[in-house]
């Protein structure tokens, strides 16, 4: 019997290596990486199937913890009983549900439902996130061009009857990797819009 193991995470920027440690000091033989939603069926998932088709009987799908096989109640749960009727056993490493396994129960139910309740909570927590950052002037996480001090600067330039397109050249900014640039008009318009929003 070898262990045949599966990283999951669902976007390009999220780091595996801590899936890859556990795997490999847990003696896979093998690791197969996806960087998919854990919410599609088998048949849309390219690293499963891979790791399904290098599998030989007896062989054993290793996951770090289940979600990694998938973090929503049914199509998890679904994906389980389609691995176990094609004769596919389930190694977990960590979690409740941490141990082999071969054919559903209720542990591995609970576990698949506590992961899509984190997954509903970060879903949350990064739409309140968002939203605060929208509704402090910023798109996303990022941080804004227009800092405080380039909004008074700006402010105390148009006091003086400078047009945005004469304020801009004024104003300067140094990015992550040390370019200075000036900001844009749009994002100085924003930001004195700001300013007068807040006087009022």
């Amino acid at each position: 019997m070898a262990l045949v193991g599966l990283v999951r995470v669902s976007m390009d920027k999220q780091e595996t290596a801590r899936q890859h440690d556990a795997l490999t000091e847990a003696g896979c033989a093998k690791i197969f990486e996806e960087k998919i939603s854990g919410k599609l069926s088998v048949s849309e998932r390219p690293g499963l199937l891979s790791a399904l088709d290098y599998m030989r009987e007896g062989d054993m799908l290793t996951v770090q913890e289940v979600d990694r096989l998938g973090r929503n109640l049914l199509e998890g749960l679904l994906m389980l009983t389609d691995l176990f009727e094609r004769g596919v056993a389930v190694k977990v490493l960590d979690g409740i549900a941490k141990g082999d396994h071969t054919e559903r129960s209720l542990i591995l139910d609970l576990a698949f439902a506590l992961a899509e309740d984190r997954r509903r909570d970060i879903v949350k927590k990064t739409k309140n996130g968002l939203e605060t950052a929208r509704k402090s002037g910023r798109v996303g996480g990022r941080r804004p061009v227009m800092t405080e001090a380039l909004t008074t600067q700006a402010v105390a330039l148009r006091a003086k009857g400078f047009t945005i397109r004469q304020i801009q050249p004024h104003l300067s900014y140094k990015t992550g990797s040390g370019e200075t640039r000036n900001p844009s008009v749009g994002a100085i318009s924003q930001a004195l819009q700001a300013h007068d929003d807040s006087q009022s």
